[in-house]
């Protein structure tokens, strides 16, 4: 059969029937579709769910030769070092309890629908699937249901990667274990130090939908109406049989190209490109429609885009290492690569306002500027690159999703908690929920509730409290141990603080962990050098000073005065003075006279100078993390007081500071001491602000006729 030709065929009749829905809404009067527009009954409240990252941490490694850690009780525990946690932006092992936590609260809550917006599993290995579907299934029996969309961990890649695995399983002396898929090259070697099974390998798409097809991939008897962008059947001629069919894995492909989306879209895109496109073939898109219960519609987006990459063999075209990773994606390549998600979300939403039908759709991927559209501001301030701003949708792509009409999206991904919306010049109106991970500070799931037709309530349900949370601890003792004991210079490096084992609480636990995040990874990483050691050395005391300093000191002469302020110009090109430079003791004097306005605007905002210094440099620049990922949520830890001391902070800085000098790419350590401070650091708080005032996030509610976002939360705190 020629492809081409099938797949060709297929997409148009895929087409003919995205518009069949809408010809019939637009012509239909009879009495079955005009009692359709009247209001539906009270639709149940959903619980969404993002960013699980589940790793069973008792499961079954199935290698006798490393089965994970004797628990005493007939268990292994087969978890990753504390290490590779705090240097990971998701925590391996208590989110595994953070889970069972979140169920058991959404079920008190009575909320008997869960959806769970990607990376539900860490890397789809058969030991972390098998263990999340039995807990799916216990929660499932006592009458939950689970609707699952699929993000960049699961599946990492479209087809079975049999090389995978991970090099920081933890042992019961405290040491590292590789544990690898067989296809990894040690173990074809019979590398001995390396474990081999293929309990790690990770799944793709047509295991992961056989092995969680109960969990939204396939219909269920008991949905109303269930169907994929390929269906040919209406919500007027469903059947579960039908339904069934239009579910197999060969009835839910699309072609793609190195260049875009071929089948149907390849005519249009090559003629734009002026040339063919490459590397075609055809892969799952694992997207739905379920109707669980009359009158909410769940829609599951599938937006990971896997684009075939130099290393695609067309005679061989499931080979896991042809297609690049998902994670900077998103739906910016959604609009080129999977064009037919648009069509049928456009007939989605058409269809569910014309039937009266609650539409909550959900991707692993934001559609809209996820940081309190301070994106900008965050590429000019911090080293290239940083806080993942690959992964910022355009402007475009919100945009055209827009003008699809869908009207709410919940996202993750990202990790984060927040709120955006757009508004098109046709007054279209989006709203795009980020939902935050469990596995990181501010772990907090979303319920989403429809009042009526035109207004949902969103409240954030944070997970503070968490049973057996510190079950591992005694485990981590031991890794802590081992490092510390150990003179091996790796060993010395991955040393951590024990104080995270003397937490009291899931949620005092996360915040630890961010800390120390920030502290080993976050402040290399993301912030240039001279930022990075001003961040790292100054308390918010010291910073309120530095705010109000002017000196004619420069940055070469602070070595000649040592004990005023911890900086040192290492950071810096070495330039040479010009005229007649002060003496370098005269920071003294401008430190006090900064000092003197530094405590009136402490006094003015009803502290003590001294308050401020209570904010040490690992507070300040962990509040700041925190605050990325987890926005109004972070400002509820911090308290009423440190959020009042950072507006003061906030407002402290001069309305134009000085420019920085700038010699061989680097700021010259002939600036005066104060110039750099000022100059970056306003903008640090500038954005910091920007972060802790963005749209509601924690309690709020959207109306969608009025296109409003309503704060419903009275104790909120904000930076404004």
């Amino acid at each position: 059969m020629n492809f081409d030709f099938f797949y060709a065929s297929k997409t148009t009749k895929h087409l003919l029937t995205l518009c069949l829905p809408l010809a019939l809404i637009a012509c239909s009067n009879n009495k079955d579709s005009a009692s359709t527009l009247a209001p539906e009954a009270e639709t149940p409240a959903v619980a969404v769910m993002s960013d699980v990252h589940f790793e069973n941490v008792y499961g079954d490694l199935k290698n006798a030769k490393f089965s994970g850690i004797p628990t005493g009780d007939g268990k292994f525990a087969t978890i990753r070092t504390m290490y590779a946690q705090l240097t990971s932006t998701r925590l391996f092992n208590e989110n595994y309890f953070a889970f069972r936590g979140a169920l058991d609260d959404a079920y008190s809550k009575g909320i008997r629908l869960v959806a769970l917006s990607g990376d539900y599993s860490d890397d789809a290995q058969p030991i972390n699937i098998d263990g999340i579907a039995a807990i799916m299934k216990e929660y499932q029996a006592k009458g939950m249901r689970f609707f699952i969309a699929p993000g960049n961990h699961d599946p990492n890649e479209p087809y079975d990667d049999d090389e995978a695995g991970k090099n920081d399983f933890l042992t019961a002396e405290g040491k590292e274990q590789k544990v690898y898929a067989t296809g990894y090259s040690a173990c074809k070697n019979q590398d001995a130090n390396v474990t081999c099974t293929n309990q790690l390998m990770e799944l793709g798409y047509e295991k992961l939908i056989s092995q969680l097809g109960e969990f939204g991939y396939m219909p269920n008897k008991a949905d109303v109406h269930w169907e994929t962008p390929f269906s040919t059947y209406t919500t007027s001629n469903y059947s579960y049989d039908a339904a069934v069919v239009s579910a197999e894995a060969k009835n839910r492909q699309f072609e793609i190209c190195a260049e875009g989306e071929g089948g149907n879209y390849k005519a249009e895109g090559e003629k734009k490109l002026g040339k063919p496109y490459t590397k075609c073939t055809s892969i799952i898109d694992s997207s739905y429609l379920v109707e669980p219960v009359k009158g909410i519609w769940l829609l599951s987006i599938d937006a990971n885009v896997h684009i075939p990459n130099a290393a695609f063999d067309p005679f061989n075209p499931k080979i896991f290492k042809g297609f690049d990773g998902a994670g900077n994606a998103g739906w910016n390549k959604v609009l080129t690569h999977k064009k037919h998600l648009l069509d049928w979300i456009k007939t989605v939403n058409a269809r569910a306002k014309a039937q009266g039908k609650r539409l909550i759709a959900f991707s692993h991927y934001p559609t809209m500027d996820f940081y309190a559209n301070q994106t900008d501001a965050m590429k000019a301030v911090f080293k290239s690159g940083a806080f993942q701003v690959a992964r910022v949708p355009e402007l475009a792509t919100t945009t055209a999703l827009t003008a699809t009409g869908l009207q709410l999206h919940l996202g993750g991904h990202m990790h984060f908690n927040g709120t955006n919306d757009y508004k098109d010049a046709s007054g279209n109106y989006l709203v795009n929920v980020q939902s935050p991970s469990l596995a990181v500070f501010g772990a907090s799931y979303k319920i989403v509730k429809y009042k009526d037709q035109d207004t949902v309530d969103i409240e954030t349900i944070s997970l503070n409290n968490v049973a057996r949370y510190n079950e591992l601890f005694k485990f981590y003792q031991t890794e802590y141990d081992y490092l510390q004991n150990s003179t091996a210079a790796a060993d010395i490096s991955k040393r951590w603080s024990k104080d995270i084992l003397n937490t009291k609480s899931y949620g005092e636990f996360t915040r630890y962990y961010f800390g120390e995040l920030s502290r080993l990874r976050f402040m290399d990483e993301y912030w240039p050098c001279e930022m990075k050691e001003a961040a790292s050395m100054l308390d918010a005391k010291q910073m309120l000073i530095l705010s109000q300093l002017q000196t004619q000191v420069s940055f070469a002469q602070l070595k000649d005065v040592p004990g005023v302020l911890p900086l040192t110009a290492n950071c810096m090109s070495k330039g040479s003075a010009t005229g007649t430079p002060v003496p370098a003791t005269q920071l003294s004097a401008d430190w006090a006279t900064a000092t003197a306005k530094a405590t009136q605007l402490a006094t003015a905002a009803g502290f003590k100078l001294d308050d401020f210094a209570k904010i040490s440099a690992y507070e300040f620049y962990g509040d700041f993390h925190r605050t990325v990922y987890a926005g109004e949520l972070a400002l509820r830890d911090m308290g009423i007081d440190r959020v009042k001391q950072y507006k003061v902070l906030m407002n402290a800085f001069p309305s134009a500071p000085s420019s920085i000098s700038m010699l061989d790419g680097k700021p010259s350590d002939q600036n005066l001491v104060h110039v750099l401070f000022q100059n970056q650091f306003k903008q640090v708080f500038a954005i910091f602000k920007g972060l802790g005032s963005g749209k509601p996030s924690d309690k709020f509610t959207i109306n969608f006729k009025t296109q409003t976002l309503t704060n419903t939360n009275s104790a909120a705190a904000s930076f404004n």
